[in-house]
């Protein structure tokens, strides 16, 4: 049974999204930005006009919903170490987009990526080019196709090679690429190593790729690192395994990942309360269990 702490988190989740107005429709797919790590995060999204402009403040065991429309294109990652005024203008020790809290340009490497294409059937991958800052998993929810989870299963931070890291505040913040760091042709794939007979894994790329298995650790890693889904809404997590399962309560239907029922992940009782809170709200919600 689920304790008293995710319980909670299921139901605040659901009465967010039902206060904040969302709805699902053919044309919009539904993002969840959760924060599993320790820290706070300022997550970024360009370009973000349907993402509070570009950039808001998620505190550990926050989430924030938002829709996009198909057609729209763009990158999500987690900014880390900010101060911000209260006229959202301040500096981040990683991930930054300049110095203001909603972005409309990308970030300063490393920053650990996801990325998106929506239309009939969506492109999405995790990107590790840039260089790595905080754990990020994509999770497709109730969608048609391959709709495999993208992403991270360790912090990169912890065996980041001295060569790479990025310090801040007396500890490591990011790791950094081999391309990035050395501007070579061998890691960077271009040159005699622009296409992908030449470019292969290197020694770098290979720690990255340890830790987050479904993501580009170099330019070239297209085949376990890029993945379609049709009709589907995502799950952005930060600081979590690829293998939490999510729940989405959409279309008047409950759809889980992962093998576990609900009766085993909320308790009877807390089916009861949230039959209720369906019926009531009818909206597309989502709750989170155990990894």
């Amino acid at each position: 049974m689920a304790s008293l702490h995710q319980l909670i988190l299921s139901v605040s989740l659901i009465l967010s999204i039902f206060f904040s107005g969302q709805r699902t429709c053919e044309c919009a797919r539904i993002f969840t930005i959760v924060n599993y790590c320790k820290e706070t995060l300022w997550p970024a999204v360009t370009p973000g006009d349907v993402f509070n402009g570009g950039g808001f403040v998620l505190k550990s065991g926050e989430s924030r919903q938002f829709t996009a429309p198909v057609g729209w294109s763009g990158r999500i990652w987690a900014r880390t170490g900010c101060n911000f005024d209260t006229n959202g203008n301040g500096k981040c020790l990683t991930g930054a987009c300049g110095e203001t809290l909603k972005c409309s340009a990308s970030g300063k490497t490393p920053a650990s990526l996801a990325e998106f294409t929506l239309a009939a059937v969506d492109f999405y991958d995790v990107s590790l080019v840039d260089g790595f800052n905080v754990p990020i998993s994509v999770k497709p929810i109730n969608g048609k196709g391959n709709c495999s989870t993208a992403g991270c299963d360790s912090d990169l931070r912890s065996n980041c090679p001295k060569e790479l890291s990025v310090k801040g505040n007396g500890k490591i913040v990011g790791c950094r690429s081999a391309c990035d760091v050395f501007n070579a042709d061998e890691y960077c794939c271009r040159g005699n190593y622009g296409n992908p007979v030449t470019c292969k894994p290197t020694y770098y790329s290979k720690i990255f790729k340890k830790a987050c298995p479904t993501s580009y650790s170099y330019a070239y890693d297209d085949p376990t690192s890029i993945f379609t889904c049709s009709g589907t809404d995502y799950v952005i997590a930060f600081c979590s395994s690829r293998k939490r399962n999510v729940c989405t309560y959409h279309n008047n239907k409950l759809h889980c990942s992962g093998s576990q029922g609900l009766k085993s992940l909320m308790g009877r009782w807390g089916i009861i309360t949230l039959t209720a809170l369906f019926s009531v709200f009818g909206s597309s919600i989502i709750f989170y269990t155990s990894p």
